[in-house]
């Protein structure tokens, strides 16, 4: 599932995502500032060691809606916001991948730093997507679940 409309992109992939082209996209002859956020596995998580891979799932027909909704309210809240972008991965990720990429390009650097904030907060709060983490221990969803809550403004 993938959406690039001219000022935004949002895209759910099973695929690696592409830091450097998001970068690039993002890029505005307006712009001064880009922001981007990437991120990654670790060998880690909560009272969890020896983190080996996660396995993202996700209930894909909500997902594009819930991104598309963030873009929105990124500009909604910054309007000087020139260029948003906001993708996941789905499947499974070693160490060191990147599961999620939110960027955001803006006149200034105030506003990109707190509409990329506001962009991955926002996504790990409203967006159906789950992680299953592979440890020493065994293998079990992420501890840090919460009840998937609506989009600021939508």
């Amino acid at each position: 599932m993938m959406s690039r409309e001219q000022d935004t992109w949002v895209e759910l992939t099973a695929e690696e995502l592409p830091i450097g082209a998001i970068y690039d996209w993002v890029l505005d002859p307006a712009a001064g500032a880009v922001v981007l956020f990437s991120g990654t596995v670790r060998d880690h998580a909560e009272h969890r060691t020896g983190v080996t891979q996660l396995v993202y799932e996700a209930y894909e027909s909500e997902v594009a809606l819930r991104l598309a909704d963030i873009a929105a309210e990124m500009r909604r809240q910054w309007p000087s916001v020139r260029k948003a972008a906001l993708l996941h991965r789905v499947g499974t990720l070693g160490l060191t991948e990147s599961s999620v990429v939110v960027a955001a390009s803006s006149p200034h650097r105030d506003v990109a730093f707190e509409a990329a904030r506001f962009g991955i907060d926002t996504l790990k709060a409203t967006v159906p997507i789950w992680k299953q983490e592979h440890h020493d221990a065994g293998t079990d969803w992420g501890l840090q679940s919460q009840p998937i809550a609506q989009v600021p403004g939508s």
